[in-house]
Order: C-alpha cells, then sequence, then structure tokens
C-alpha cells in the first residue's frame, strides 16, 4: 500500500525538495490534526545567522507523538529515515525503523485517529485524511468514469472483507440506485451522478480502510460512535441522496438535482 494518491510523484518529490516536503507535510497534519496539533512538532537546524535573524532554519525532522507511541521522519544526509516508537510512562521500549512509503502509511492513520479523538466525532477521521492529502491508495474501489457499470457492480464485492458486513447492503444499494440515474441524465446532473460513483462513495469506503482496523471497530469517541458506526451513517446519507438522484432522474426534476449535488458536496467534499 502505497502512502499517496500518486505515490510515485510524491515521493519523487519528497527526494527532490526534501526540506520542502517536511515543511509542506507538517503544514498539511498541522491542518489536519486541528485540536490535536500540539502532538506535532517540526525539528529544524537553526545557524548562527538563523538565531540573529530570527529566522526557522532548516526543517530536519517531523515528529508525532501520541498515546504510546512516536513517529519520527527524519533526513539523514540523503536518505529518509522513518522510526515508529513504543513508549511507556514516557520511556522508548521498542524501536521500529520504516522506509519512507510505510511511515507515511502509519502517519495517516495515527493522524486520522488523533483527530477524530479530539474532535470526539468519528467522521473527523475521514475529514482529517482528506485535508492531509495521504489517503492510503486503494485501488480495489477504483471506479472507472468510463465503465461505470462494471465498476460500481463489482464494487460490493471487491469491498467484502474491508468494511464491515452491514455496510454491503448499501454499497450494493447505492450502486444500483446510480446506475439506474446515469442513462436518464446530462450535463451537470450526469457529472453529478459520476462524481458520486467515482468520488464520493469510494472515497467514503478509502477513507475508513485507511485507519487501523482495531481501532476503527471498537473505539468510542465523544459523540458515541465507532468509525464503523460512522461509516454506516455516511454510506445512508449517501444512499438518501442517490434515492433523490432516482428519483429526480426519472421525473426529469433538474432543479433537485443540482440541490442534492450542494448537499453532497457539502457532506462529502474532502476538506468538509
Amino acid at each position: 500500500m502505497t502512502a499517496l494518491p500518486d505515490g510515485s510523484d510524491a515521493l519523487a518529490r519528497a527526494e527532490d525538495d526534501p526540506e520542502g516536503f517536511l515543511t509542506r507535510l507538517g503544514a498539511a497534519a498541522r491542518r489536519a490534526l486541528g485540536p490535536a496539533a500540539g502532538s506535532l512538532e517540526l525539528e529544524a537546524e537553526r545557524s548562527i545567522g538563523d538565531r540573529l535573524t530570527g529566522r526557522p532554519g532548516r526543517p530536519v525532522a517531523l515528529r508525532l507523538t501520541g498515546d504510546g507511541f512516536t513517529l519520527t521522519l527524519r533526513r539523514d544526509g540523503s536518505r529518509w529515515a522513518g522510526e515508529a516508537a513504543r513508549v511507556v510512562g514516557g520511556v522508548v521500549i521498542a524501536r521500529e525503523p520504516l522506509q519512507l512509503g510505510e511511515w507515511l502509511d502509519v502517519f495517516a492513520q495515527q493522524v486520522a485517529r488523533a483527530a477524530a479523538d479530539a474532535a470526539g466525532d468519528a467522521e473527523a477521521a475521514g475529514r482529517a485524511l482528506g485535508a492531509l492529502g495521504l489517503q492510503p491508495a486503494q485501488p480495489e474501489f477504483l471506479v472507472d468514469p468510463g465503465d461505470l457499470e462494471r465498476g460500481l457492480r463489482s464494487l460490493p464485492a471487491r469491498a467484502a472483507g474491508r468494511v464491515p458486513s452491514e455496510a454491503i447492503p448499501h454499497i450494493e444499494r447505492i450502486a444500483a440506485l446510480l446506475l439506474e440515474a446515469a442513462p436518464r441524465v446530462t450535463g451537470e446532473a450526469a457529472a453529478l451522478v459520476r462524481r458520486t460513483a467515482t468520488v464520493y462513495l469510494p472515497d467514503t469506503l478509502r477513507a475508513f480502510v485507511a485507519l487501523p482496523a482495531d481501532w476503527a471497530a471498537d473505539h468510542t469517541l465523544l459523540d458515541g460512535a465507532t468509525p464503523a458506526a460512522a461509516l454506516l451513517a455516511q454510506l445512508a446519507d449517501l444512499e438518501a441522496a442517490a434515492v433523490r438522484m432516482r428519483d429526480a432522474a426519472v421525473e426529469d426534476d433538474a432543479a433537485a438535482l443540482l440541490l442534492n449535488g450542494t448537499f453532497l458536496q457539502q457532506r462529502f467534499s474532502a476538506g468538509s
């Protein structure tokens, strides 16, 4: 699993501009973490000139600290050195070296987890991954805009075993509703159906499977929901929207379709 949507390009940029990569990753993580941003530290080396002029210095490492762990990514000469450390009582009891891609996978999971805990809202996990831009690629959830029927009909089987079993009937019904609406619409309405099929639905599944499996299944947040329960709620909202889309398409009600599009964008866009 690669940690970035366009993994090879992103990792190449990390090699081409390591200081810029650390700076951008740190800034994105702070936005994603929100109230939990204090757990993140960007370490910089400051020369005498930097200190005299108040410049921040050259970023050399990014560190995320959480309950029982510390994740550190450091530029060590010409290579990246990632580390995951287990911490008990403030003492490191185990260290595991990680390659850059592996470290980013773990980092994305822990940022999502910390953001959800801080917000007390299970859906904050998915929002954090979107804001961070480190959603692990899940090719099994890809729906090709050029072949919606094959992509949507096969999606429930591809999701089986990766999401709670209760989610599969939702996915099946959403797929069927979108396929019923698709041939009846054109223009902006058709673009909305395609976006729901190729972005909103797959991204909802990707955000869930990117999380640590045991935490996603069992962790309870302040809103009383687990991430698994939040996924089911999101899929229920998508299904209700797909019903409205299908009905509006059957009735040739363009206004209703576009209004539904506004709801979907607010509910499921990564930055929401």
